[in-house]
């Protein structure tokens, strides 16, 4: 019999978020009677638009949120969902208190206040570092926070007597979509987990993964948890040394690759892993056999042997609090941390983003995602498996060269009703709807023009809050017929109500392109340590540049404000992670003593509580004048007055001026990631409005086109005209002969700049710019 989880006494709060309108019925429905004795101790994409055509299926006169046709399978049929069976599932939450920061935090209009603590259970710990920890959990008596912890595999047992026979997973063979329902999905993993235990898994020990999207990569992921390991995805991107750094620090019993390639990483490290045990390679066939190396079907067929008693045991003695997966840091900053999180963290914030974005469950409307962003981050994870599972829906899985072209195929072809894309993502559908456009004759492009007007003014309006009235002007209704419909339907997003980006930052420009078309593409903020979303857009709550509001259930503050409002962004909630794996200052660096998560970044809300990120503290430039100047807002400013600009990055830090590193718009190589010497087609056509005839970014670079560098500096004069201090102002700056990629080691795996690897490989360049006093002649070094 298991232990009782320990829960801290709760102090006088209040709650950020829409809790007052929350039944706590709604958890009961879902988090079952066997949570609650768990806890008492038993076991349990090219773009035109065709005006000839019939009008799109969502062009509706009403202003709707849920197009038509939502109902069918993206090839046709339709999934029938099973009745639900419920069971007696309203039986009340276990006595609990609430962990809880002692100060008032600012909050939304509706708040509850926290009722007084229950006696209080044994002591545990607010955080750990050691694999077998158990953690006090944040719960609250009423609201989304009060609801009954749950482990991994109890959420998923739920999905299955819930939504069994609807689909859970499905993959293209050939020209044809293979589909797996839940109970045989549930079944799968389950023989995963055996096999991984018969391998010699042990318990609080690692399973790497090392590949793209697929169903083996879930059920590893879930097989290793269901195992009592820790489920840990690797980047596809790292080396054989960064491979290693990950399998060494979780103590990797398994590592599970996708195929040769990935291989060659691990054997080539393999001597320097004690702890592993066996390698699985779940797609193309082995091209040696060595010891211990399987294929994926010797796996399932070692697993189907395999009796089910040892894994019930483990299962059985699982707690919430424990943890079960390891998300590591992309080491944009330094090595990789290991981001502990535990079963509720998975499983509540998949519960409360559900209620804070209103998703459909499969009996009522089956939701759709397509999975191809990186596993290894919290993001993908939390949306294609976790938040999918708990409402019953399907993800499909993309091409593995998804973001090399073949996602927009994917996304015609299965027509999601939630789309998850990244900056970049949405910047290149962006860049080929413009490239296409400009293809388009006098008459469309004038169509597209005027209807783009009309869609930014009625989107603009409704943000504002002036969207009450469900019918639109003929105008708006006309442009939905000819254009916005037909742009929908050729991006494959006809049927999706929820478009979202997050996990680094969107320029303005690019989400007033997207609202212009009547395609709201809403931000969320939020962190590996805090399991993913923290604040979130919604259809009724958004600003363009802000991240949204709070999380039902969670907490925010700004700590230490300046004059401007401007200070450290805090969490607090049943999302923030448990510690970082064996880190016992970085994660005392991250928790402070009242249980807040310091998120790094600096923000500021404004007076109706939508969060506005402005920076990060440790990419704060002090000059040596000792002024702070935050780098990201200029950058942005910068990009936004040159679009020819690729990427920027500020540079100061100790110096007596500012200087800027630019990087103009590329062509990417499309089996490396590498940026290749062409520039992209909108690039080519901005040089020829300004009067250059430049193809190529060698062209350019080094001060060789005086045209397109005259052209930036002028914008770069108009950015430093609104710089709020001379200190602001941008002196000196260059183009640099090559984009900043992924491969080149400027980017981190979410396309997040590595500031410091960028001071490294232009150390020279930079030093140039202060070998000379400050001056404003911005032509770049020799």
């Amino acid at each position: 019999m298991s232990a009782p989880l320990a829960i801290e006494p709760a102090k006088g709060i209040r709650i950020c978020g829409p809790c007052a309108a929350f039944d706590d019925e709604d958890a009961a429905q879902f988090w079952p009677l066997h949570s609650v004795h768990h806890l008492a101790g038993s076991s349990p994409l090219a773009i035109t638009c065709d005006l000839s055509e019939e009008e799109s299926a969502c062009d509706k006169e009403e202003w709707s949120e849920t197009p038509d046709g939502a109902e069918e399978a993206p090839d046709g049929t339709k999934d029938t969902p099973v009745e639900e069976q419920r069971g007696n599932t309203h039986g009340p939450a276990p006595p609990a208190q609430v962990t809880a920061p002692p100060a008032e935090v600012t909050a939304p209009p509706a708040q509850v206040t926290a009722p007084p603590a229950l006696a209080a259970t044994p002591a545990l710990p607010p955080w750990t570092c050691g694999r077998d920890g158990e953690v006090k959990l944040r719960l609250s008596e009423s609201g989304p926070a009060s609801a009954p912890p749950l482990t991994v595999h109890e959420l998923f047992l739920r999905a299955v007597e819930r939504f069994g026979d609807c689909t859970a997973l499905a993959w293209k063979v050939g020209e044809r979509w293979e589909k797996l329902a839940y109970r045989e999905y549930y079944r799968r993993c389950r023989t995963v987990a055996k096999a991984f235990l018969k391998l010699g898994l042990e318990r609080y020990h690692g399973v790497g993964i090392l590949g793209f999207n697929s169903p083996e990569w879930f059920m590893a992921d879930i097989g290793a948890i269901l195992a009592g390991g820790f489920a840990v995805g690797i980047y596809t991107t790292n080396s054989p040394e960064a491979c290693q750094y990950v399998a060494e620090n979780c103590q990797a019993n398994i590592l599970v690759v996708e195929n040769h390639k990935q291989l060659q990483k691990i054997l080539q490290v393999r001597d320097k892993l004690p702890n592993l045990k066996a390698v699985i390679q779940y797609k193309e066939a082995l091209k040696e056999k060595q010891p211990n190396l399987f294929t994926w079907a010797e796996l399932m067929e070692m697993g189907r042997d395999e009796p089910d008693g040892p894994l019930d045991g483990i299962i059985a003695s699982q707690k919430p609090n424990q943890c079960c997966t390891l998300i590591y840091t992309s080491g944009t900053t330094g090595q990789p941390k290991g981001v502990m999180l535990s079963h509720d963290n998975l499983t509540w914030t998949a519960f409360a983003t559900r209620e804070t974005v209103r998703l459909q469950e499969a009996d009522v409307f089956p939701e759709i995602v397509i999975s191809y962003l990186p596993l290894s981050h919290i993001a993908a994870q939390m949306i294609d498996i976790w938040l999918t599972m708990r409402v019953g829906g399907a993800a499909y899985f993309a091409q593995p060269d998804a973001l090399k072209g073949s996602l927009g195929n994917t996304l015609r072809e299965v027509r999601p009703t939630a789309f998850m894309g990244v900056p970049r993502v949405w910047e290149k559908m962006q860049e080929a709807m413009k490239a296409a456009g400009a293809k388009s004759s006098a008459v469309r492009r004038k169509v597209a023009v005027w209807a783009k007007g009309v869609g930014l003014h009625a989107n603009m309006s409704r943000m504002q809050g002036n969207g009450a009235i469900s019918r639109r002007p003929l105008n708006y209704r006309l442009a939905r017929k000819l254009v916005f419909g037909k742009v929908r339907k050729a991006l494959g997003l006809d049927r999706c109500t929820k478009c979202y980006t997050g996990a680094a930052p969107i320029s303005k420009e690019t989400l007033e392109f997207f609202l212009s078309l009547d395609i709201p593409v809403y931000e969320l903020y939020g962190m590996s340590e805090s399991t993913g979303p923290h604040t979130i857009s919604l259809p009724e709550a958004f600003r363009l540049t802000s991240c949204g509001k709070v999380m039902q259930g969670c907490q925010s503050k700004i700590a230490n404000p300046d004059s401007e409002g401007i200070g450290e962004i805090c969490f607090w909630g049943r999302h923030v992670f448990m510690g970082y794996l064996n880190m016992v200052e970085k994660t005392e660096e991250a928790l402070d003593s009242e249980g807040w998560l310091h998120s790094g970044d600096l923000g500021k809300h404004d007076e109706q509580d939508f969060l506005f990120i402005t920076g990060r503290i440790k990419e704060l430039i002090i000059t040596a004048g000792g002024e702070n100047i935050p780098p990201v807002p200029i950058e942005d400013a910068v990009k936004e007055a040159m679009p020819l600009i690729s990427n920027a990055m500020l540079i100061g830090d100790k110096r007596k001026f500012l200087s800027m590193l630019l990087t103009v718009k590329c062509q990417v190589n499309a089996d490396t990631g590498a940026p290749e010497d062409e520039l992209t087609p909108e690039a080519v056509d901005l040089c020829r409005k300004m009067g250059s005839s430049a193809d190529r970014v060698s062209e350019i670079a080094g001060g060789k086109d005086r045209v397109v560098y005259s052209a930036i500096q002028k914008a770069i004069d108009c950015v430093n005209e609104r710089a709020t201090s001379n200190a602001q102002r941008i002196q000196k700056w260059a183009v640099l002969g090559c984009d900043f990629s992924i491969p080149g080691g400027e980017l981190g795996p979410t396309m997040k700049l590595k500031r410091p690897a960028v001071m490294s490989l232009y150390k020279g360049q930079i030093e140039a710019f202060y070998k000379e006093a400050a001056s404003d002649n911005a032509a770049p070094p020799s």
